[in-house]
């Protein structure tokens, strides 16, 4: 090994392939020696030498006192021991929440739930963004807590009790109702406590995961809809804060947040509430046809309204306009777009209905804040 290279450690509590590929990433560009732990927190690397650690603290005690008595520079992607001083590349879990809550009120619901089943911090500020995200549009949101209610065991009628539970708690719930899950298991135990129920996904109850980490969803007889929560690019960041911290620079005062990429839209949450017949029918019209160069007098057309009368049923029903939900669709088409593909700007353009890349990156920058060259720059494959 060449005596300049650096020498670092991957310490996974928590395991996820894209995180590792967004390291190995980095690690290949900058030529690091990577050390992987992938024995989660079973086998503890005690004697290791090297440069730095890149670990996610999960519930073992044993791992976290490894990296503490190592004394090495450390990223944790975990955030459940704030009192240790590392630094810190989060999911941005808010901007998740918020993403499902502007999928949920784009399509016209009116009654949202949160499901999570144990206290974690991930859990907790996903619930909290969602909650928060709805109160701001003027809605409010019941969060069911599993392990906080009287029914909660941890004996083998756990299983059982849990699901008798989450199908009363559905069944009571006004319909049609719009579950956020805190990660895509709790979303299948939704799904599949619908079911038992009787309660149609996604006509009577929809459901939108976390992480998109189920095998085959797309086999599924019913699909799950799930957000894309970047965790690519959250490995390709927390290696580049590494990096930094190995050479010398302070480390952020707060941790570093990773945006979601955006919302893997299948079956589960795919329906109109909205009641308003001309608003659906534009809706529906802009979700299939965006990627075209269609216009507000398209979507008059396809309700069969006048132009003021659509402006004012969509802010009735979408709280936005029509000129500006269009716009939505097409910002979120570009950014999965930008984050997935190699497209030339002009092709991209074309893509999301734009009719010249200059008016596209004029919206883009508008939209987002960002040009689509310092997004993708931001999202590396």
């Amino acid at each position: 090994m060449p005596r300049n290279q650096k020498r670092v450690l991957v310490a996974l509590g928590w395991y996820d392939y894209r995180l590792h590929r967004g390291i190995e990433k980095f690690a290949q560009e900058h030529h690091w020696h990577l050390s992987a732990n992938l024995a989660r927190e079973k086998v503890i690397p005690w004697g290791w030498e090297g440069d730095g650690i890149l670990a996610w603290l999960g519930a073992g005690d044993d791992l976290a006192e490894f990296v503490v008595d190592v004394k090495k520079p450390t990223v944790d992607f975990s955030y459940r021991r704030t009192h240790l001083n590392f630094a810190r590349v989060l999911e941005d879990h808010a901007h998740a929440a918020h993403l499902v809550a502007e999928h949920f009120l784009s399509r016209g619901f009116e009654h949202f739930m949160f499901y999570s089943d144990t206290d974690n911090w991930s859990y907790e500020e996903r619930g909290e963004g969602f909650v928060e995200a709805l109160k701001r549009s003027g809605n409010e949101c019941t969060w069911l807590r599993w392990h906080q209610s009287p029914d909660f065991r941890t004996d083998r009628e756990q299983w059982r009790r849990k699901r008798k539970w989450l199908v009363s708690q559905l069944k009571s719930a006004p319909h049609p109702l719009a579950v956020f899950a805190a990660n895509d298991e709790h979303a299948l135990e939704v799904l599949e406590s619908c079911e038992n129920a009787g309660l149609n996904v996604p006509e009577q109850v929809a459901i939108v995961g976390t992480e998109n980490y189920l095998l085959a969803p797309d086999a599924m007889h019913t699909p799950v809809s799930s957000v894309d929560t970047n965790l690519e690019m959250l490995g390709y960041t927390g290696a580049s804060q590494l990096e930094d911290l190995m050479n010398g620079k302070t480390p952020p005062a707060k941790p570093v947040r990773v945006p979601a990429v955006g919302i893997v839209t299948r079956k589960s949450s795919d329906l109109l509430a909205v009641k308003h017949k001309g608003v659906a029918n534009s809706l529906r019209f802009i979700w299939e046809h965006a990627d075209q160069p269609i216009s507000v007098k398209d979507l008059v057309g396809v309700a069969a309204m006048s132009r003021r009368g659509l402006h004012k049923a969509f802010l009735e029903n979408v709280g936005r306009t029509p000129g500006q939900e269009l716009q939505r669709v097409r910002i979120e088409r570009a950014k999965r777009l930008l984050a997935d593909s190699n497209h030339k700007l002009e092709v991209l353009a074309n893509m999301c209905g734009y009719q010249s890349a200059n008016s596209f990156c004029v919206a883009f920058k508008q939209a987002t804040g960002l040009s689509p060259k310092q997004f993708r720059d931001s999202h590396p494959r």
